[in-house]
């Protein structure tokens, strides 16, 4: 890739007049050899992937073996189609769809990893809730989903995107980031514009510990993907009304590196700390170990 940081990816697009996912499609067709077309057809699949999660989610049984979550996406949806969200009705479609596709994920079903499973539901929630809002074409959303790549990209050569190295800010935080990036990109934001985008989102994040209960990626993965794409909404929002990022999106990655670096290993997916130790937390590990699992659609 000719780009390492998201100044560069600023510079570049600026310098050659390329939006981020132009610059990103062909970065990639001239690394892997192949076609723009064939890079372009194969991210279509994947999209429609998400799509799918986000249905299947929404209409099917996403209960987890361990009992431990299941059907809150559908149970949100409903209340954001019939009430009045307090997030508004839009954020609310997204914080749904967000959390379908992690219990599609958690109840063993097909997603797509963006940038891991833990934190799968936060760009296709942000990305089919904003496709139903503008009546968006799925060949806009599958660009989108190469400027997404390019600022995890950054993201994982500069720092974290696994909890197990960086905590949930590293799976979250960078979902969230990239989610927040690329949908700036297709509201017809400037790639500098999605660049402060990513550095405000990631800065709502920062030392986000990961403590999954019985180490499963349920709780509280689940919520945490929900909440994280109206957070991504937010930043985005920002940035487009012409919020910057004071603290360089890039130094806000090397940030998270160093928070994460210094985070106690109970902190980072290990189930040791955190609340997975909380009272509630240690008697739900051990009735998942006992087999008896949980109530279906407990508060995560």
């Amino acid at each position: 890739m000719r780009f390492r940081t998201l100044n560069d990816i600023a510079e570049i697009c600026k310098r050659e007049s390329l939006t981020i996912s132009e610059l990103m499609i062909a970065e990639q067709a001239k690394e892997t050899g192949q076609p723009e077309e064939d890079i372009v057809r194969q991210m279509a699949g994947y999209y429609g992937v998400m799509k799918e999660a986000v249905r299947k989610g929404l209409e099917g049984d996403t209960r987890s073996s361990s009992g431990l979550t299941g059907g809150d996406g559908r149970r949100v949806n409903e209340y954001a189609s019939s009430m009045e969200p307090s997030v508004g009705d839009w954020a609310g479609k997204a914080m749904a769809y967000a959390l379908s596709v992690s219990e599609v994920n958690a109840s063993m079903g097909r997603i797509v990893a963006t940038p891991t499973a833990g934190s799968c539901g936060i760009l296709p929630g942000v990305f089919v809730s904003s496709q139903e809002r503008f009546g968006w074409e799925d060949e806009k959303l599958t660009a989108g989903l190469f400027a997404a790549g390019a600022i995890g990209y950054v993201i994982a050569n500069n720092s974290f995107i696994s909890g197990a190295e960086g905590g949930c800010q590293a799976e979250v935080g960078s979902a969230i980031g990239m989610a927040a990036g690329a949908l700036v990109e297709l509201r017809g934001g400037t790639p500098e514009q999605a660049v402060h985008a990513v550095g405000l989102a990631l800065k709502n994040t920062l030392g986000l510990i990961c403590d999954p209960v019985a180490g499963l990626v349920e709780v509280p993965c689940i919520v945490r993907n929900g909440l994280g794409a109206v957070n991504a909404l937010a930043a985005a929002d920002m940035a487009l009304a012409g919020v910057r990022s004071v603290i360089p999106s890039d130094e806000v990655i090397g940030v998270m590196l160093e928070i994460g670096t210094k985070m106690p290993m109970e902190h980072r997916e290990t189930a040791l700390g955190g609340l997975a130790q909380t009272p509630t937390g240690r008697k739900l590990t051990e009735q998942v170990k006992a087999g008896n699992g949980a109530s279906a659609g407990r508060p995560g």
